[in-house]
């Protein structure tokens, strides 16, 4: 099973949503950006590490949401979401394929991973 953080970043009352690439699992699918827990690492030290990493911002960690076991076909993950305010950085793309800063009430348009459509609906009943 995979251990997965993903950042629900808040900023200028918007949330940044990521495109997965064309060579990633599930591709061209949203989700919510993060990645893998390393060995001996916390939630919150991979989130903003992965953070960092894939998308060049500076984040604060505000709370936990409700984690997310999905099984796909080929692999299930336990998915760590995270409500985060932006602090610092420019936005660059090392793995997506595009990202964009939307209000809430956008999120239902997209096509989401499936494990994280539970996350996009806790997150809109806050």
């Amino acid at each position: 099973m995979l251990e997965v953080t993903c950042a629900l970043i808040e900023h200028d009352k918007k949330i940044l949503v990521c495109q997965r690439s064309e060579q990633m699992k599930m591709p061209l699918k949203w989700e919510f950006p993060g990645g893998k827990i390393e060995a001996g690492e916390s939630k919150e030290t991979c989130l903003k590490r992965e953070i960092k990493e894939e998308l060049g911002l500076t984040i604060e960690i505000i709370a936990a949401l409700t984690p997310v076991l999905h099984h796909y076909p080929e692999f299930t993950i336990m998915l760590h979401p995270f409500r985060c305010r932006f602090i610092d950085g420019k936005l660059l793309l090392a793995e997506h394929a595009q990202a964009a800063w939307i209000p809430a009430f956008e999120l239902k348009q997209y096509d989401w991973a499936e494990a994280d459509i539970p996350i996009v609906k806790e997150y809109l009943a806050l």
